[in-house]
């Protein structure tokens, strides 16, 4: 059976670390998907969702530190799309724990949807920025590292 999310080509930005996270994004929404539609415990799905929504917090703030060091001039505006969904999610979580909603094949849509317009009307615009304008910081190293990792927290530990 075919994921919920392909990736496209036409999806990177440029800038290798934004693309790789990205694409673990596009799994875990993938991994989402099977989970639910394979039906499996409630346990798991929401774990699954947990760890889709800590790995997006973190690759926004990966995504906004690269913007304010690179002096990115859309920096507010963009962040300010990162927060929109944050703050969605937490809407959902909220509704989640109280049995108010459910984690359905439309969430994943909304989901998919947001991820591939926002890189494509939002992340591209700061890759080319970036490519023109920045560099890849000494700090990126440990960030990749935990990220490929799955282990995004001891990036956070080490840069507390």
């Amino acid at each position: 059976m075919a994921e919920l999310f392909e990736w496209d080509d036409d999806y990177n930005v440029g800038v290798s670390d934004i693309d790789e996270q990205h694409l673990e994004l596009v799994a875990l929404i993938n991994q989402l998907h099977r989970a639910i539609r394979d039906h499996k415990a409630s346990k798991q799905v929401r774990n699954t969702l947990d760890e889709l929504i800590e790995y997006t917090r973190t690759h926004f703030a990966i995504e906004e530190r690269l913007m304010r060091e690179s002096n990115y001039p859309e920096y507010e505006t963009h962040r300010g799309y990162h927060e929109a969904l944050i703050d969605q999610i937490h809407v959902l979580r909220e509704k989640l724990d109280s049995g108010e909603a459910s984690i359905t094949f439309e969430l994943l849509h909304f989901l998919r949807m947001w991820l591939i317009r926002h890189i494509l009307d939002v992340d591209k615009h700061f890759g080319a920025y970036f490519i023109a304008n920045g560099t890849r910081p000494e700090w990126m190293v440990e960030a990749h590292a935990a990220m490929t990792n799955r282990r995004w927290w001891q990036f956070w530990k080490a840069r507390a």
